[in-house]
């Protein structure tokens, strides 16, 4: 796989999509004769250990079966419009899908979807095989669920560093996503949301490098100040 790039504050679209395949729990198969199958054995090894996907052949399975495989991606803590990301992948079996099925599937591939935010993205194969999941993306549940429980009063620290300045009608604000670029705040209104991303200084490369940084974010909040003093 390639290394990571230290350019940009957000993940790629190819980077995006395979974090979210990366972190899944669980898919969706949709095939011919076969309605909407919920698989959740992905847990360990995300979906990319289930799904072996192959380049177009050219003349393709002598009896080919259309599938589809849908993925999302729901932020961990109680924000507003929980879902942040749906991937789609559509492709061709050589044989129907079997839901006892416990080993790999060979899918010979057709496209793959990303839908972040409202942006649709199609990733072509080789920028999906090469891309790196990002290294939170297994652990940013459990990282932003802990936030929330254990240290929440971290979050309207963290909104020192929002410009512009958060407005006295705010009526709250949580962490939505953390990746190796930075963590992103969801600011909720009354009929609207803003969300915010507070990047790192550099991108992290290993998960050893996450407390370091959020610790730098923390530092420079605490320096910090909003003109209109609203918030600690």
């Amino acid at each position: 796989m390639r290394p990571f790039s230290a350019r940009g504050s957000q993940p790629a679209p190819a980077e995006r999509m395979r974090s979210v395949l990366t972190a899944a729990h669980s898919m969706t198969v949709v095939s011919d004769g076969l309605g909407p199958v919920e698989v959740h054995r992905l847990d360990g090894t995300g979906a990319m250990g289930h799904v072996h996907l192959h380049e177009p052949s050219g003349t393709g399975p002598a009896a080919p079966v259309p599938v589809r495989l849908e993925f999302t991606d729901v932020a961990p803590t109680p924000v507003r419009d929980r879902l942040r990301a749906r991937v789609t992948m559509t492709g061709l079996l050589a044989a129907p899908y079997d839901p006892q099925a416990t080993g790999s599937i060979c899918m010979e591939f057709g496209q793959a979807v990303l839908d972040d935010g409202g942006a649709r993205t199609f990733v072509p194969l080789s920028a999906l095989q090469t891309a790196c999941p990002d290294p939170l993306a297994p652990h940013e549940a459990d990282m932003l669920t802990h936030l929330m429980d254990s240290h929440a009063e971290l979050v309207p620290l963290l909104l020192r560093l929002v410009r512009p300045a958060p407005d006295r009608t705010l009526l709250r604000a949580l962490p939505v996503a953390l990746d190796r670029y930075g963590v992103t705040l969801r600011l909720e209104y009354a009929r609207t949301r803003r969300d915010v991303r507070l990047p790192f200084a550099t991108p992290l490369t290993e998960m050893s490098q996450a407390a370091p940084r959020i610790h730098a974010l923390l530092t420079a909040a605490r320096r910090a100040s909003h003109p209109s003093r609203l918030f600690v």
